[in-house]
């Protein structure tokens, strides 16, 4: 079963028909927010808003522990989730959707694993890749069949939130080899390889980020929002697209 986790500016999905809610308690305490079934062209979804459905929970303060845990303890064994960044790169510009192969992790004090000695053995992972290549292939291909291409590869550098970003912190995360910057990819995408689900982001392009663009002075979130919305269209198109062509787990 897919399971989509929406970011900023995609707390609910409209093509989505909703069957039920679920509250899930977790070792972890409880997630974001109840979780909702529903199908998607006749295809089973389970969505959760990253936020809540308010947008009320900060990016430091996301119970990923709790919001991974509980999708995959109903059956998701993909997890598509949208997460909406700044762009670092000087080919991107806002309204771009990039699919990252890579991840930065920039983040401190949030609760990063379930192996920790407590709830389960400590344990070493592999996360040489950290997202889905069958997943990649099939969200780009959706993309390509309906004509809204996604960029294909961007390192997503994850920051702690919720402030933006200075120039100078931009300048280094390009130098470390960012394309793209984000509050919300770790530890979102190494808790689902903990728990062997499949895992990939979409990345809406929001802004340019800071001293990049129009962002040279300073980001006006509210002047974005209108062209976020629209990219989330394309968003959901593609999401509908990805489940009407494929079946059955990825790896």
């Amino acid at each position: 079963m897919l399971g989509i986790i929406g970011g900023t500016g995609l707390t609910a999905l409209d093509n989505l028909n909703i069957s039920k809610r679920l509250i899930v308690r977790t070792p972890y305490g409880e997630p974001s927010q109840p979780l909702v079934f529903g199908e998607i062209n006749g295809k089973e979804v389970v969505f959760l808003a990253r936020h809540g459905g308010g947008h009320t929970i900060p990016p430091h303060a996301v119970n990923y522990r709790a919001n991974i845990w509980a999708l995959h303890s109903v059956g998701v064994c993909d997890l598509l989730a949208v997460a909406t960044v700044g762009g670092i790169a000087a080919t991107l510009k806002p309204g771009d959707i990039v699919l990252p192969n890579q991840i930065l992790d920039y983040t401190y004090g949030r609760s990063n694993t379930y192996h920790d000695g407590i709830e389960l053995p400590v344990r070493h992972i592999d996360f040489t890749q950290p997202y889905s290549q069958a997943m990649r292939e099939r969200c780009l291909k959706a993309a390509a069949d309906i004509g809204d291409g996604l960029i294909d590869g961007g390192v997503y550098a994850s920051v702690q939130g919720p402030r933006l970003e200075t120039a100078a912190e931009i300048n280094r995360y390009e130098r470390d080899g960012a394309t793209i910057v984000g509050m919300t990819g770790m530890p979102e995408a190494v808790l689902a390889r903990e728990l062997g689900v499949s895992y990939a982001a979409i990345c809406p392009v929001a802004n340019f980020a800071a001293g990049r663009g129009d962002s040279a002075q300073s980001i006006q979130f509210e002047q974005v929002m209108p062209l976020l919305q629209q990219t989330m269209d394309k968003v959901r198109a593609v999401i509908a697209h990805y489940l009407s062509e494929h079946d059955g787990a990825a790896s």
